[in-house]
């Protein structure tokens, strides 16, 4: 049904602003994709286009939250929000014995409650600047991107050794073309165990010999991995 509300507003858009010989060949396309009847078809690509509402919602997380945050962020080396939400009772304490955060009541209470969506939005801002402006591409269509089940950090809960995550680390500094080194980093989730592999090139053959040496170099098996990739200087 996303995909579906999606391909209306997209065809919907071009129908309404075509020639009547140019609608008839859209919508001959758009029924044979749809199943829809014609007649139900016409209603819903003349239909206009639906204006979003603005809602008014009162900020609940003032400057005071988004600092606290900014500090965490910055000590934990810049994780995910998710990592991050899970991070902030153990972290908290010991920035604030040490002076890096104030000890207040409030604060701490709004710390807790802060969700992994509402740290992502407080610190866009930090994000884009740590990123010199760059921002991250979205992808083609959310309706695919909902589709494919994603395991996050919350997911695991208490896994076996042998899980990893794997980075590549480009040795590339800001830019990705050509070719340079890169390296191929293993880390077990349950124990924190890391392996580093370098890697010439992002080549097949090379990765896939990557794996099978880091595979020796862990004391136990490997049982699967997620990956991402970070560019370096």
């Amino acid at each position: 049904m996303a995909t579906r509300k999606e391909l209306i507003e997209t065809v919907g858009a071009r129908y309404r602003t075509s020639t009547i010989a140019e609608r008839s060949t859209i919508l001959d396309e758009f029924v044979a994709i749809t199943g829809y009847r014609r007649k139900h078809a016409i209603r819903l690509l003349s239909r206009p286009a639906a204006q979003p509402q603005k809602r008014r919602t009162r900020a609940r997380y003032g400057a005071a939250v988004r600092e606290a945050l900014c500090v965490l962020w910055e000590v934990l080396d810049r994780v995910c929000s998710k990592r991050l939400k899970v991070m902030i009772p153990v972290l908290l304490p010991a920035l604030i014995q040490h002076g890096k955060l104030e000890d207040d009541t409030a604060l701490k209470a709004q710390l807790a409650q802060v969700s992994p969506a509402t740290i992502d939005r407080l610190l866009a801002p930090v994000r884009v600047a740590a990123a010199k402006g760059r921002r991250r591409a979205a992808g083609k269509s959310s309706a695919i991107r909902r589709s494919v089940p994603i395991r996050n950090f919350g997911d695991w809960n208490d896994p076996v050794p042998g899980y990893v995550e794997v980075d590549f680390v480009a040795h590339c500094g800001p830019h990705l073309s050509g070719s340079f080194v890169q390296t191929l980093v293993l880390t077990d989730i349950a124990t924190g165990w890391t392996e580093c592999v370098p890697v010439l090139t992002r080549d097949g053959a090379l990765v896939i010999d990557a794996i099978a040496k880091a595979r020796e170099l862990f004391p136990f098996p490997l049982l699967g991995w997620t990956s991402t990739t970070t560019a370096s200087s």
